[in-house]
């Protein structure tokens, strides 16, 4: 899924200086001017003069877009509403990405499932190169009946993911301890739609009903409140724009929300899994509250 060439760590540090004042705030823009279409041609559809965006599945192949933007930290928002029905072996994604052996990756993936049986939103990130941290959860609500906003707050000290602006998951920055940390390639925001049937759905017992294709996913509002990166790159926003994502963390309502999320909707953390650690859980997993 890695998409953009990889940064050594001393470019990069000479782009995150040049880029300091630069702060790029896109208001839900239209998708004709912030993302390209990337794979599944007419599968992807921009719409109503380029505020929604639908991908579509068939047997054929899936779809997908990007935008047309780097970006090094930041908050990502983006409206879903994913695959109704039996979307069993389909995969919707929303995710940060840099491309290369060595690539960065902030990862929404929704697993689809049988009519009936509930999304596994998976959430991942990757530093150069090396994932498997993995936390899957069980959704409070239908993410198929209506649109629902799906955050990624990106910066140097930690990285939130949050759902109708709960947060359902935090991993910090444990570079002191050696833990590799997203904080030097810059990403693109990527979504597609794609058929996984080999793992998604029960571990890939429940296949693909193409009976049912096309399957099909909306986007809509995407706003980027970020550092945008590139030679062509321009502010839009003013010294006054809000850049609390820089520093964001959790108060006391956040830590509330995360503790009800973790203990009532999560069904995998990898910080639990013993079996597939027989050495020892990964450092961060001792030494973070929230993951």
């Amino acid at each position: 899924m890695a998409q953009s060439e990889y940064y050594s760590n001393s470019k990069a540090s000479a782009i995150a200086l040049t880029i300091a004042c630069l702060i790029a705030a896109a208001s839900a823009g239209s998708f004709y001017d912030e993302m390209d279409i990337t794979f599944g041609g007419e599968r992807a559809k921009i719409l109503n003069g380029g505020q929604d965006l639908s991908l579509s599945l068939d047997q054929y192949s899936g779809s997908g877009f990007q935008s047309k933007n780097e970006y090094l930290f930041g908050r990502f928002d983006m409206q879903l509403k994913l695959v109704p029905g039996n979307s069993a072996g389909t995969v919707t994604t929303f995710y940060l990405s840099s491309q290369g052996a060595g690539h960065d990756e902030i990862d929404f993936e929704f697993l689809g499932n049988s009519t009936g049986n509930p999304y596994t939103i998976h959430t991942n990130v990757y530093s150069q190169g090396k994932g498997d941290k993995e936390q899957q959860f069980h959704l409070w609500f239908d993410p198929t009946a209506a649109y629902h906003t799906y955050t990624i707050v990106w910066n140097a000290q930690r990285i939130i993911f949050l759902i109708d602006n709960i947060p359902v998951r935090v991993f910090n920055n444990h570079e002191a301890a050696g833990v590799p940390f997203p904080k030097s390639q810059p990403m693109r925001v990527y979504a597609s739609l794609w058929n996984a049937d080999d793992w998604a759905t029960q571990g890939g017992r429940v296949k693909t009903d193409w009976t049912k294709a096309p399957f099909t996913a909306s986007y809509r509002k995407f706003n980027a409140n970020a550092n945008k990166v590139g030679p062509n790159s321009k502010s839009t926003s003013s010294e006054s724009e809000n850049q609390a994502w820089s520093t964001q963390g959790l108060d006391a309502s956040g830590r509330n929300r995360i503790r009800w999320v973790q203990n009532k909707h999560m069904i995998y953390n990898y910080c639990n899994d013993y079996s597939r650690f027989p050495n020892g859980l990964p450092v961060e997993c001792t030494r973070s509250r929230f993951l």
